[in-house]
């Protein structure tokens, strides 16, 4: 049990749940604790919240400094947790992010970090894997009613290849057809009036969009991103 004294000086921690596209795959960045608690098992980046900085001020600090992470595109505050026994060494509250970063971009890590699967994570210290949970669902919500894909997806692209990345990120199968339609529809995607070269095997110039905004916007508040089945429409 926590005294009242020991809850007033209880430590503040930033946690990040880096997400990132690689590889046809929703992966996060995971860095491998080598001292007790939780010695051998992958752990989110982050540290101790300084007296002199706000929340996300120091969530960046932390990326630069330990995982030498500086593009993440998005980066929201996800949750705080606070059950007392959350690390056995000391009471400690987290403050959990989101933060994305665009396919194709490849953050030059340090060797005690790595990304991994969200579908096969390895062994996690502390509730990371629960915040992770957290951080996929927000992320499968904000993509059906916000244009937060600009996030994940390179600064050009064709409609394919903006299909592979949401469907990564969602976890299920989307139509490239009614994606267009749906995000032209709400003026999230622009032309950029140039075409992709067909690659080795030939085919069509695929042609080139891009996000209207680099700023997160509501575009449907009362839309979802459905996977595909009987009866249904891959996007509504």
């Amino acid at each position: 049990m926590v005294d009242d004294s020991q809850a007033k000086t209880a430590a503040h921690a930033v946690l990040a749940a880096v997400l990132q596209v690689r590889d046809g795959r929703l992966q996060a960045l995971l860095w491998q604790r080598a001292r007790e608690p939780f010695a051998a098992c992958w752990a989110l980046p982050g540290g101790a919240l300084a007296g002199d900085e706000t929340l996300e001020e120091s969530m960046r600090r932390h990326l630069a400094e330990k995982v030498d992470v500086r593009e993440v595109s998005h980066l929201e505050q996800l949750e705080t947790r606070s059950d007392p026994h959350r690390n056995p060494a000391r009471r400690e509250l987290a403050t959990a992010f989101l933060g994305l970063v665009p396919s194709g971009v490849d953050p030059q890590v340090p060797e005690d970090t790595r990304w991994h699967p969200l579908d096969e994570l390895p062994d996690l210290a502390y509730d990371h894997e629960e915040i992770l949970g957290s951080a996929r669902e927000r992320l499968r919500g904000k993509l059906s009613y916000t244009n937060l894909g600009f996030a994940l997806a390179p600064a050009e692209f064709t409609i394919s290849e903006l299909r592979d990345v949401y469907a990564a990120a969602l976890g299920h199968d989307v139509s490239a057809t009614n994606l267009q339609r749906v995000l032209v529809r709400r003026r999230v995607l622009e032309s950029t009036g140039q075409v992709r070269p067909p690659g080795p095997t030939g085919g069509r110039p695929g042609a080139l969009f891009r996000f209207r905004t680099q700023a997160l916007e509501i575009t449907d508040q009362f839309a979802v991103l459905r996977p595909p089945g009987p009866a249904r429409v891959p996007v509504a």
